[in-house]
């Protein structure tokens, strides 16, 4: 069943904003209707089922947009299906999984979202922003590490997710019904 997601993200350099892009391509691509939405554009939460959210992530913290988007929509956010990402890892340590800044990682608990999902970044010497930023980015840093194969599987497990969820809530609501009264599946849903 096609669910309305928001992929919405918080990003410096843009290198973000494409992977919020990539995973909002492949979700429609399943079927999905989604916006994909600087964070600072989004109005209200009403009308999504599903929100995923993205946040460039760098020296272990979170743009500050982005964490003030958690915290002002916790009781919304409870309510919904939530996948959280960040990026920006660069050169050797691409690969590895980042931890959450910690004020992140209590907002996830209390919505009840899984851990942040690492992906690569981008460190360009066109998009670098800042001091620090630029310098790496004239070295052998410099390079987009963005793992796109990596990107679209993500989403689409996001979307088997989503999919199982409905299933699961279909068939709960089957079985609690009195045996007189059972209910068919949705067109286009049938039970593993």
């Amino acid at each position: 069943m096609s669910k309305n997601v928001l992929v919405a993200y918080a990003s410096k350099s843009g290198a973000t904003a494409g992977i919020a892009e990539a995973i909002g391509a492949e979700l429609r691509a399943h079927g999905h209707d989604v916006d994909v939405l600087d964070v600072n554009r989004v109005q209200d939460l009403a009308r999504y089922d599903v929100v995923v959210l993205g946040s460039a992530i760098y020296i272990r913290r979170w743009r500050k947009d982005a964490v003030r988007f958690l915290r002002h929509n916790v009781d919304a956010l409870r309510e919904r299906q939530v996948w959280l990402f960040h990026s920006g890892p660069v050169g050797p340590d691409k690969d590895q999984d980042q931890d959450m800044p910690p004020a992140v990682r209590h907002l996830a608990h209390e919505i009840g979202a899984t851990p942040a999902r690492t992906f690569a970044g981008r460190l360009e010497p066109d998009t670098a922003k800042g001091f620090l930023a630029r310098r790496l980015a004239t070295g052998n840093l410099a390079a987009d590490s963005r793992d796109w194969d990596k990107i679209r599987a993500w989403a689409s497990d996001i979307s088997a997710s989503i999919e199982a969820t409905e299933r699961s809530t279909w068939h709960r609501s089957a079985t609690t019904q009195s045996p007189n009264h059972a209910a068919s599946p949705p067109a286009g849903h049938f039970l593993d």
